[in-house]
């Protein structure tokens, strides 16, 4: 293979020393790809006829190092359902290296359940195949919806055993991302008191996702909360808007890149409710979709806390004080910026022109209500509303156990979108228009549990690429994908469990 496939340039290891342990990744007995993402090989300038094959599985197990690679166990803490561990880090991870796309964008490239690291914490650092193809199913889907996210290169099974509840076929996982910088990762190291190295990362983030603030006369480490702040406020905008549950919103789980990261106990909304939660960890709902944008807040305000000795610049009482005022500033900005994302997507999946913000908020909020109130599937309510839009209202109607039940907000909503500047003959437009922003396709519970259990008990890969090719074109609504747009049975849905995967 070429020693410039990967065409490295690793400056977390060369500008971060302290903040990782070097580390090699497990050696596996028979490395084979299950998955391999060559369109986002080609996105990243990489070779995929040099990587879709055996020595591509031996470099996606672990098996062999690139050159030019630098492999990294990351240290950060993290806030965990609300309380401090102070050292979590890589415990099954590995960062290899970076890659310079052919655009110019930096792109970190991890190994994921590559073994047992010095931040295992007792555990064995291995991935199941299951949970590993998730990441993939998910991330995928989030990334065709047009939401950020880290990505999956590759997949290779392990030809090992990995022992959680029962013995299940291992794999690694080959995830790609902008960084993996996190707000715990800021945490390890303010908790330690240790402030030269908050200052040293904090200038590393800037320059690595907010170039344009370096050299700012003081302010860029304000600057920065605040640029994180407004891409988790769009980020979650984004997942509202599609019914996604995360599920293990930590602030080791929140980067500052502003990419989904982390699909482990995570789903996907049907009939739709706010109190929603899938993940079997959380208990007390900490994480339930509703709580989501007031989750991120909670994040950014332990954010806040570590950069606080670098906003204030001086340790003077006054000092600290205005930096108290100009972070507590930035967090009370948060849920404006989320109201805003959170209503321009909703405009969009409406069909909606700019108009009287509080109007729309009123019309969208009533419309989710009878969502809620008769238990009507989220991804279906508002394809269907599109449907309704080019003149059928049919489809929509009956989703409600009486069709005349959504009458008089449907004309509501025809007053509201001819008020904006639309006129009947331009409703065949604005239904087109609809349907690309509302999908038709989502990772239904029921259909990624049956395409993971084909996957991991009887090695056919077919359920999975059958589901993966339909989630990527998630606004066709095309008859071949007819099987993955209708919800489960609600019996199924009520019982419905997530779990971490680790």
């Amino acid at each position: 293979m070429s020693a410039s496939i990967f065409r490295f340039d690793n400056t977390y290891a060369r500008d971060l020393q302290g903040f990782y342990t070097p580390w090699k990744p497990a050696s596996v007995p028979s490395p084979a790809l299950l998955f391999f993402n060559r369109e986002l090989a080609l996105e990243l300038g990489l070779d995929p006829e040099a990587l879709d094959g055996a020595e591509g599985a031996a470099i996606f197990a672990g098996n062999q190092v690139p050159e030019g690679a630098e492999p990294l166990a990351q240290a950060y803490a993290g806030h965990q359902f609300g309380g401090f561990s102070p050292q979590l880090g890589d415990g099954r991870a590995l960062l290899l290296g970076e890659v310079i796309d052919p655009l110019g964008r930096r792109h970190d490239v991890v190994l994921k359940g590559s073994g047992r690291t010095p931040f295992s914490r007792g555990g064995d650092g291995k991935a199941a195949v299951g949970p590993m193809l998730r990441e993939v199913l998910i991330g995928e889907a989030i990334h065709a919806l047009g939401i950020p996210t880290t990505r999956a290169l590759a997949v290779a099974a392990t030809g090992e055993p990995v022992y959680r509840q029962q013995p299940l076929p291992g794999a690694v996982l080959t995830r790609v991302a902008a960084s993996h910088l996190r707000v715990g990762t800021f945490e390890f190291f303010a908790a330690r008191g240790e402030t030269e190295r908050v200052r040293q990362l904090a200038d590393y983030a800037i320059a690595r996702h907010d170039p344009d603030l370096v050299g700012s006369a003081g302010g860029q480490y304000l600057a920065l909360l605040q640029r994180v702040a407004q891409r988790q406020a769009a980020l979650v905008a984004g997942w509202m808007n599609v019914g996604f549950i995360h599920g293990v919103m930590n602030t080791d789980n929140v980067t500052i890149s502003g990419e989904t990261i982390d699909y482990g106990p995570c789903a996907f909304m049907e009939a739709y409710d706010p109190d929603a939660v899938f993940s079997s960890i959380d208990e007390g709902g900490r994480y339930a979709y509703s709580n989501q944008p007031l989750v991120t807040r909670w994040n950014l305000a332990r954010l806040a806390e570590t950069l606080l000795p670098l906003i204030a610049g001086e340790e003077s009482e006054g000092a600290v004080k205005r930096a108290i005022g100009q972070a507590t500033e930035v967090i009370g900005a948060f849920p404006g910026w989320y109201a805003d994302a959170l209503l321009k997507g909703q405009r969009e999946k409406l069909g909606l022109q700019g108009g009287d913000d509080e109007a729309d908020r009123a019309l969208a909020a009533d419309w989710l209500t009878l969502l809620y109130q008769h238990r009507v599937d989220f991804t279906l309510g508002w394809r269907r509303l599109a449907d309704a839009a080019g003149g059928d209202e049919t489809p929509l109607r009956s989703l409600f156990p009486e069709p005349q039940v959504p009458g008089a907000w449907l004309d509501r909503w025809r007053s509201r979108a001819e008020s904006g500047g639309g006129h009947a003959t331009e409703w065949s437009v604005r239904a087109e228009r609809m349907r690309r922003v509302n999908p038709a396709v989502i990772p239904r519970n029921h259909r990624v549990e049956e395409a993971l259990a084909a996957a991991s008990e009887r090695e056919d890969l077919a359920p999975f690429r059958r589901l993966l090719a339909a989630l990527r074109r998630p606004y066709d609504g095309a008859p071949d994908q007819a099987e993955y747009t209708e919800p489960a049975p609600a019996e199924a849905t009520a019982c419905y469990r997530t779990f971490c995967g680790t």
